[in-house]
């Protein structure tokens, strides 16, 4: 079951992908995407509250999940804006430095000292971001730095970061609560931040964007069924499987997302793009494995 719930989630994880990167092509702000899609997530959230019993759930849960509600929206919009500046073929690969951001994370809190093959696997993951790009004059560094340069690379970079540190509280609140009540407080719990962030963030608000945003009503309303549907079936797993072991199956999605980038959006250099996934996808089992 839990292979079924790994590729369901890999599916719907790339076909939102796809259409949120349509819909940013459309002129429609990254940040607004985010909030329909919350706005989306709501609807479907709200008519669940009637199966869950508020008065069962401990002040560990409501902490637990507003912090990944907290987190996981920021995460969010970085990843469209990512999504809007990105190649989804080099989007798709960057998703391997999920596992350096988690190694990190451990040294910052938990004091957690690297083993010599994780140390490895990090090396081999920046190594394979060499492919990523073209060259440049022939050095390495040169490569990787113009890849660290990209905005849209340093957004996703900032996704990824925020999106390690709400998963360890989306953990938390899946034991504390379960993955339904987890899932509809992510969703109702999200939409006011995502909400305040546009106007905060947004020149002018909105407004702009909601009348841009009426032709497509149809993409917008999908996308929120299957982040749904995608994020109930991360939380699913991480139920039933450790964190890390979940971050190194996700890491299979990278080689869909190159595919996807070439069939629906014409990207190049696609053969050099899957080697890189290769090799990021070996360093990123070395450091789990650590």
């Amino acid at each position: 079951m839990e292979l079924a719930y790994i590729f369901g989630r890999l599916i719907f994880s790339l076909a939102s992908n796809i259409y949120q990167k349509k819909l940013a092509h459309q002129g429609l702000h990254p940040f607004y995407i985010v909030a329909t899609t919350y706005f989306v997530l709501s609807l479907f959230a709200t008519p669940l509250l009637d199966m869950i019993e508020l008065g069962q759930l401990s002040q560990a849960f409501w902490l637990n999940a507003f912090l990944a509600s907290l987190f996981d929206v920021g995460g969010w919009m970085f990843l469209v804006m990512s999504l809007s500046k990105t190649e989804l073929s080099v989007f798709g690969p960057l998703n391997a430095y999920k596992v350096v951001a988690s190694m990190l994370l451990a040294i910052v809190f938990l004091h957690e000292i690297p083993s010599l093959q994780g140390l490895i696997g990090v090396f081999i993951i920046i190594t394979g971001s060499y492919y990523l790009t073209p060259s440049t004059g022939g050095f390495k560094a040169n490569r990787i730095l113009n890849l660290l340069k990209d905005k849209g690379v340093q957004a996703r970079f900032l996704s990824i970061l925020l999106f390690a540190i709400g998963t360890v509280f989306l953990k938390k609140s899946v034991v504390y609560g379960g993955a339904l009540e987890t899932m509809v407080f992510w969703s109702l719990m999200g939409l006011p931040l995502v909400l305040l962030s546009n106007q905060l963030f947004l020149t002018g608000g909105m407004r702009g964007d909601l009348k841009a945003s009426k032709t497509h009503i149809h993409t917008i309303f999908m996308i929120g069924v299957m982040v749904f549907i995608m994020q109930y079936l991360t939380l699913l797993l991480l139920a039933k499987m450790m964190v890390a072991y979940a971050l190194a199956l996700f890491q299979l999605g990278m080689i869909f997302q190159v595919f996807a980038g070439y069939k629906v959006f014409n990207e190049k250099h696609i053969t050099r793009k899957l080697l890189a996934c290769v090799v990021m996808m070996a360093g990123s089992i070395l450091v789990l494995m650590a």
